[in-house]
């Protein structure tokens, strides 16, 4: 899966001119949480509702900066200035997240993915080129997780296939011991047995095998090894 195939397209979005009034009114009545900024076609920057919170006219803005120590104000004028011009701007283009990352169409979503936690952000423009085609969203994320489920026909799969399959998905796992463990299926219940380091073990193994298509239930009777008494 790409990220073309589950970006929203076409995309919103406003100019570094824009008046901030007129943002925050465009993301209410789309109710969406953060629009691109295009100059002359190109993405410039990009403004969220995390931009729009600290404002004077809520009374929210970052702090005055009388409020601070004075020793503090001395060092930090910079920062003030920058702080009094995101809450007071007018237009875009002084409220707007100019670092922007971004990822091509036939991005794999793995790879997208991996950038928002990397880089802790909600949405990533999608590009073809220097053309801004789509956005992806934590949302359209989740979206693609509920088309993509599996549908339980109620049709039964053979046992042998079914521990197979399972057998192959764990040994690819660095937490699977299987010198201490076993798996059998009968019916299409999975039953470990043996022993496990950790109850993490015990539930990544149950998951492992609810995953598998045909199982009807997972039973593990695996003891734990602190409970094994220590050989003196």
């Amino acid at each position: 899966m790409k990220a073309s195939d589950i970006m929203t397209s076409p995309v919103i979005t406003v100019a570094p001119e824009t008046p901030v009034a007129e943002i925050a009114a465009l993301l209410a009545a789309r109710r969406i949480s953060a629009v691109p900024v295009l100059e002359n076609a190109r993405l410039v920057g990009l403004v969220s509702e995390a931009d729009l919170l600290h404002r004077h006219e809520l009374g929210t803005e970052s702090g005055p900066d009388g409020a601070r120590p004075r020793w503090l104000r001395l060092f930090s004028v910079e920062r003030a200035a920058a702080d009094y011009t995101r809450s007071h701007a007018v237009q875009a283009r002084d409220v707007m997240t100019r670092e922007v990352y971004s990822v091509a169409a036939d991005a794999a979503l793995p790879e997208l993915v991996a950038l928002m936690d990397r880089r802790k952000v909600r949405r990533v423009p999608v590009l073809r080129g220097a053309e801004l085609v789509g956005i992806v969203s934590r949302a359209d994320v989740v979206r693609a997780l509920a088309a993509n489920r599996r549908v339980d026909s109620g049709a039964t799969a053979d046992d042998e296939a079914i521990r197979a399959r399972l057998a192959a998905e764990l040994a690819r796992q660095p937490w699977w011991r299987e010198p201490y463990s076993s798996v059998q299926v009968a019916d299409g219940v999975v039953r470990f047995s043996g022993f496990v380091q950790s109850p993490e073990e015990r539930d990544a193994a149950r998951v492992a095998a609810q995953n598998v298509p045909g199982v009807r239930a997972v039973e593990d009777h695996r003891y734990a090894m602190s409970d094994i008494p220590a050989m003196v």
